[in-house]
């Protein structure tokens, strides 16, 4: 086998009996091919590793030239932040629930990976969000995210209420339960589910959804992917800005958060014949041709 990736690690998702076994599967398979396999110290427990060595998800990036995620999009999303900046590339395959980005069958795992490995795969390059969260003038917090950045309500239920500035031009002001900052990977999620367009990953633009505003007069925006969004929080007890969904940071009234494009990127690995729009047909259940 022509070794482009000779140094590989799996990411597992966490607690999850069934990746287990899928992960030492494919593990003692890319062995036998004479590859350096690193495992998830997250997810596969010390005694399980059947003499792989394990590594931690922030060590990843600098040790390897591949990485394959077992389990769902959500798994995946949180090794994309960490390896975005390493151009290592990633290949997902699905043990989860939709999976838009972990679309190497399970059933299909090895024959697949073993072409994928041998220079039959599809390569598309996927966007981040870098957010700045400034309170007082000074920077309080920051964070990335490759699905989207996303603002919410407190636990009380009341509405917040907040302005947003497009490359320092007045947009609009809002009263809502949030707004959603969308890449064109997480237009498939939270904002489709709230109303937003999909975006194809090779457009360039940003998608900014309202959750549930006052005004049925505020719809979804798409911008330019290289603009810098403002959002300013005029009022809002216990609100909060969430990255993927996996991390937040808690908001005061007249805090400034600031998103724009990152000037990392991810590598995604498609099996051969990855078309976009089967992804879309086949996980959203829409007709099938019939001419």
């Amino acid at each position: 086998m022509n070794k482009l990736f000779p140094r590989i690690a799996i990411i597992g998702r966490r607690r999850t009996p069934d990746v287990l076994v899928s992960v030492l599967q494919l593990a003692e398979f890319l062995r036998e091919q004479g590859l350096a396999v690193y495992l998830d110290g997250e997810a596969v427990p010390t005694g399980h590793a059947h003499d792989f060595p394990l590594l931690k998800r922030d060590a990843i990036g600098s040790q390897v030239d591949l990485a394959i995620v077992i389990g769902g999009d959500g798994t995946l999303l949180g090794i994309a932040r960490l390896l975005a900046g390493y151009e290592v590339p990633i290949i997902g395959v699905n043990q989860g629930r939709l999976g838009f980005m972990t679309d190497v069958p399970l059933d299909r795992m090895l024959s697949v990976i073993q072409g994928m490995l041998e220079g039959r795969f599809v390569p598309e390059e996927r966007m981040l969000l870098e957010t700045t969260v400034m309170r007082d003038g000074a920077v309080i917090a920051s964070g990335s995210a490759f699905n989207d950045v996303v603002f919410s309500r407190g636990a009380l239920g009341a509405m917040i209420e907040f302005e947003i500035f497009i490359d320092n031009q007045f947009v609009y002001s809002q009263r809502s339960d949030g707004l959603i900052v969308s890449t064109p990977t997480g237009s498939t999620a939270y904002a489709l589910a709230a109303g937003g367009p999909i975006l194809h990953p090779s457009v360039p633009a940003l998608a900014l959804v309202p959750i549930c505003p006052q005004s049925m007069s505020n719809r979804p925006i798409a911008v330019s992917d290289r603009a810098e969004i403002e959002f300013v929080l005029l009022r809002g007890f216990e609100s909060r800005v969430h990255f993927d969904g996996q991390f937040h940071v808690d908001l005061q009234e007249t805090d400034r958060v600031l998103i724009r494009r990152s000037e990392r990127a991810l590598t995604l690995l498609h099996p051969l014949g990855y078309n976009y729009y089967d992804v879309l047909r086949q996980k959203l259940h829409w007709g099938e041709q019939l001419l």
